[in-house]
C-alpha cells in the first residue's frame, strides 16, 4: 500500500475523508447501492451499513475471486482489428499503402484483418481495476493478491492501457461469455470506488449547495437501485426512469416536437396494498430563499410532482388515483419531512441526511415510505368517519 493510500485511510477514518461536506464512505455506500453486485450481497445477507469502510476490501475480494474463477476456465478472446505489413495476404489488402511504399517489390503486402487475441478491451479493464483498487483496500493481503492476479494477467499477454468507458460500454456479453458479466461489473464498481479518493483531502467542493454532475446521478441511481432491490421481495415493483404521457385530447400539428415528455426518477407499486408512491430525486436544498420569508419549498419542484400526479387521473389505472408523490432531497446535518395533501394526493418533501452513517442512512430510505404507510391509514381512518357521519345524517 502506497503512502498516499494508508494516509488517505487513515484520513477517513478519523472523519476526514469526505468530498464537500459528505463523507467518502457514504459515497461507495451510493455507488454499491446503483450497482448490480448490492443484489448479490442482499441475497448473502451482508450488511454492507454495519461496516461502510469495508465496502472497498469487499468489492475487491468479489472481483478477485470473478477474475480467479474465469482465468481457471480461461478467459475470453476477441477480434482485434489490426494492419500488419505480411509476406502473404491475410484478410483485405490494403492496396493505398501497398503501392505507395511499392511494398509488392519486396515480395510484402498490407493488409488489414481481424485478429483472435487476449488482449481484450474487456480484460484490459478488469486488470486495471484491480490495479486501482489495490491501492485503497485495508487488507494488505488482499491489495497483494489483487496486484497478483494483475501481474498474472499481464503474463498471460493484457497488456495495454485502461480502455476508456465508450470501448466497455458497448461490449456485448453473449453465450459463450456470460460469466464475464459478473466480472466486468465489480470492475465497474471499483473504479467507482477508486474516484473519490482521487479527490478526498485534495479538493473542497461545496455540496450540496453546487451540483456536480457524476454525485447528482450517483444520487438518482443508488436511491433507485436501493429500492430495488430492498423491497422487489416485499411485494413492490420498482420502476426507475419510467416515462409517462399526458392525456392528451387534442393537439396542433407541431405540438409532439415541442411537448416535454414527464420522465420520473422512480415509481414504486405494491398493489395487494392499492399503494403507488412517485419519487423526484433532487440534489439541492429541500428549500430556498423565498422573496418574502426566509425559506420556502423549490415552486417548479412542486409543479412538476403535482403534474406527475394529477396527470394520470382517470385513465383506468386504480393506483394513479390516490398515488403520493415523494421528493427526496439530500442533506447534511439538516433533516426536513413535510407533507401537504392536496385533491386527494399527498406529497411529501423529505431529506436523507448523507453525513450520517451508513445504517441511519438506510433507515431513513424506508422510513419514508413508512411514513407514508402511516398517513394512508390515518387518511383512510378519516374517511371511514366521514363516510358513518354522512350516513348518519342521511338517515336522520
Amino acid at each position: 500500500m502506497t503512502l498516499a493510500a494508508a494516509n488517505l485511510i487513515s484520513d477517513a477514518h478519523e472523519g476526514i475523508g469526505r468530498i464537500g461536506r459528505i463523507p467518502v464512505r457514504n459515497l461507495w455506500l451510493l455507488m454499491l447501492y446503483a450497482s448490480d453486485l448490492f443484489r448479490d450481497l442482499e441475497k448473502a445477507k451482508v450488511a454492507v451499513e454495519d461496516n461502510p469502510y469495508d465496502i472497498p476490501d469487499l468489492v475487491a475480494e468479489m472481483l478477485c475471486r470473478r477474475v480467479e474463477r474465469r482465468i481457471q476456465r480461461n478467459l475470453s478472446y476477441g477480434y482485434q482489428s489490426r494492419e500488419a505489413v505480411l509476406g502473404r495476404v491475410r484478410g483485405r489488402i490494403d492496396l493505398l499503402n501497398t503501392e505507395r511504399h511499392r511494398l509488392l517489390d519486396r515480395g510484402k503486402v498490407a493488409c488489414r484483418f481481424h485478429e483472435l487475441t487476449i488482449n481484450t478491451a474487456r480484460n484490459r479493464y478488469v486488470r486495471t481495476a484491480l490495479e486501482e483498487i489495490s491501492k485503497i483496500v485495508l487488507r494488505g493481503g488482499l491489495a497483494h493478491r489483487c496486484r497478483s492476479l494483475a501481474v498474472s494477467l499481464r503474463r498471460m499477454g493484457v497488456t495495454g492501457e485502461r480502455p476508456n468507458r465508450g470501448e466497455v460500454s458497448i461490449d456485448r456479453f453473449g453465450r459463450h461469455d456470460a460469466d464475464d458479466q459478473p466480472m466486468v461489473a465489480a470492475a465497474h464498481l471499483a473504479f467507482n470506488l477508486a474516484l473519490p479518493t482521487e479527490a478526498a483531502g485534495a479538493k473542497q467542493l461545496s455540496l450540496p449547495d453546487r451540483e456536480i454532475t457524476w454525485i447528482r446521478k450517483l444520487y438518482e441511481k443508488g436511491i433507485a437501485g436501493f429500492y430495488d432491490v430492498v423491497l422487489s421481495n416485499r411485494g413492490w415493483r420498482v420502476d426507475a426512469g419510467k416515462t409517462i404521457g399526458w392525456q392528451i385530447e387534442s393537439k396542433s400539428l407541431g405540438m409532439d416536437k415541442i411537448l416535454p415528455s414527464m420522465r420520473t426518477d422512480i415509481i414504486l407499486d405494491h398493489s395487494d396494498a392499492g399503494r403507488r408512491i412517485v419519487i423526484d430525486t433532487k440534489f439541492n436544498s429541500v428549500v430556498t430563499r423565498g422573496w418574502y420569508r426566509e425559506e420556502t419549498l423549490r415552486s417548479g419542484y412542486v409543479y412538476q410532482i403535482y403534474a406527475y400526479l394529477r396527470s394520470q387521473e382517470g385513465n383506468g389505472d386504480l393506483l394513479a388515483e390516490n398515488a403520493s408523490g415523494l421528493l427526496l432531497h439530500p442533506s447534511v446535518g439538516d433533516m426536513v419531512n413535510e407533507a401537504v395533501v392536496i385533491q386527494n394526493h399527498e406529497i411529501r418533501f423529505a431529506t436523507v441526511d448523507l453525513g450520517a452513517t451508513a445504517k441511519e442512512i438506510r433507515d431513513q430510505l424506508l422510513q419514508v415510505l413508512e411514513w407514508h404507510r402511516q398517513r394512508e391509514n390515518s387518511y383512510g381512518h378519516e374517511c371511514n368517519h366521514l363516510n358513518a357521519a354522512r350516513i348518519e345524517k342521511k338517515d336522520m
